[in-house]
């Protein structure tokens, strides 16, 4: 079969254009929105402690996990329902409201702590799910925005804005702890910029390149004949079907809950691990949890230009380079909890440094799993993100209340130990899956034929095959 090189007539904008200005927007909301979701993973220490000026609350290690899990209960559910909607009315408009509700929530936290800490599971659930909606808008924006030629730099970019927004909110935490709001301030802070972000969204945001009122022609024709988003797809049935028939699914399914096991078990028991076994103070505890997720955010930036430029330059194949990133960022992980399971508060300096190194080289992961939704459909990636960002929530839900059941005293660190090591071996196992069975190249059922958009980026890959990776059967078999 031969193929037109329509990727060769088209012209690169050299200026800051307007995906740029929406990468900035939608790595702000990443922030933000992650304010809405660790915030009680920072507050649930104080909240529990004698502090001067602010209320504390009797609740045991089991209610505790109940609380920092009950999020993900909401988070779970409204994974599909939120692609479908961004998909039908535009992700644009699903994400702006779903930030600000999430926003609103956030100023009732304090209210409904005081009813206990059922009232306050019950508004995390509500929480999670409005926060459901972030990833599947987030990826249905970047398959219209991000030409797959910056696939990893910008998605990695923009998806680091969740660990810049966790490390903010936890390094402020011990500040606003100590000030005259306490920790309510903590909710009150995110629940204000949750509402005016959503609100600059509104105005500067856009579903697509066609319907940007600040792009110029060139960008335009540019981003579409690299994504394919000149079709909105909106007409086009998804092949519910023919995704779950997919072997390179499953493997993505399978990295995207490896991943998801191991962050979400950091994000919402590191606090308290160092607290009761690292023996900080809350001021210290809040400086030196948020010390991983900045570590994170800025390896983001360090990993996903070396990926684009091993795959650019014909060195790796696109799958490939998913797969030793992904292997990198969760593999490396894995042997730094196993190291983390013997430190006591001896040795808080090396846990410190493993903890940090654990959760900051999990960033090669967004240069794995989290593009790979995009690799296999371009059309259908929002979708597709809510269906494994919903089963993996399922994890996110679990993983606590794992936790809870096995650390029944929380400074003892060989019950730790244990926790680390589970989610070593979740790590193992889900990573292997998705080096057995992960692929990156645009899958049949990605949208009909005869239909113009995918023949042209389909165009445009087979010539990516010759012209930036080796042949098509080192594809095939890694």
């Amino acid at each position: 079969m031969s193929y037109e090189p329509t990727t060769d007539k088209c012209t690169k904008p050299s200026n800051f254009g307007a995906r740029h200005l929406q990468a900035i927007l939608l790595f702000l909301g990443m922030m933000i929105n992650y304010f809405q979701r660790v915030n009680i993973s920072a507050a649930i220490v104080p909240m529990t402690q004698p502090t001067a000026g602010a209320p504390y609350y009797s609740w045991n290690t089991s209610d505790k996990s109940l609380i920092l899990s009950s999020f993900f209960w909401g988070y779970v559910v409204s994974q599909v329902p939120s692609g479908l909607l961004a998909k039908r009315f535009g992700a644009k408009y699903v994400i702006t409201l779903s930030t600000a509700v999430g926003g609103v929530l956030c100023f009732f936290h304090p209210m409904a702590a005081t009813g206990g800490w059922i009232s306050i599971c019950v508004l995390r659930v509500l929480t999670g799910v409005v926060q459901g909606s972030v990833y599947p808008c987030v990826h249905t924006l970047l398959s219209k925005w991000v030409p797959r030629t910056e696939r990893g730099f910008l998605t990695t970019g923009i998806y680091s804005g969740a660990q810049f927004g966790t490390a903010v909110i936890l390094v402020s935490s011990g500040n606003i702890f100590e000030s005259s709001m306490g920790w309510p301030g903590l909710f009150y802070v995110s629940g204000g910029l949750s509402v005016s972000w959503a609100l600059v969204f509104f105005w500067q945001g856009a579903n697509e390149p066609a319907t940007s009122k600040n792009i110029s022609k060139i960008e335009r024709e540019y981003i579409e004949s690299l994504t394919g988003s000149n079709n909105t797809g909106e007409s086009l049935d998804i092949p519910w079907k023919s995704i779950f028939r997919s072997s390179a699914f499953y493997g993505l399914l399978a990295a995207h809950c490896g991943f998801t096991w191991g962050f979400y078990t950091l994000l919402t028991e590191i606090p308290t691990y160092m607290s009761n076994v690292l023996q900080l103070n809350v001021k210290s505890n809040a400086l030196l949890s948020s010390l991983p997720y900045f570590a994170m955010g800025i390896l983001c930036f360090v990993v996903s230009p070396i990926s684009d430029l091993l795959i650019n330059r014909g060195t790796l194949t696109v799958t490939t380079s998913r797969k030793l990133f992904n292997s990198i960022g969760q593999w490396v992980p894995m042997g730094c909890l196993i190291g983390l399971g013997y430190m006591s508060a001896d040795e808080k300096t090396q846990a410190i440094v493993l903890l940090t190194f654990a959760v900051g080289i999990n960033a090669a992961c967004f240069c794995g799993y989290l593009v790979n939704h995009m690799d296999l459909s371009p059309n259908f990636a929002g979708p597709m993100m809510g269906v494994t960002n919903g089963l993996a929530g399922v994890t996110s839900i679990v993983a606590p209340l794992v936790v809870g059941a096995i650390v029944s005293n929380e400074k003892d660190p060989i019950q730790w130990r244990m926790v680390f090591f589970i989610t070593g071996g979740v790590y193992l196992l889900c990573n292997t899956i998705f080096v057995i069975f992960g692929k990156a190249t645009v899958q049949p059922w990605n949208e009909p034929s005869n239909t113009s958009s995918t023949r042209t980026l389909r165009n445009n890959l087979q010539i990516d095959s010759n012209t930036f990776a080796p042949k098509e059967s080192k594809e095939d078999r890694f």
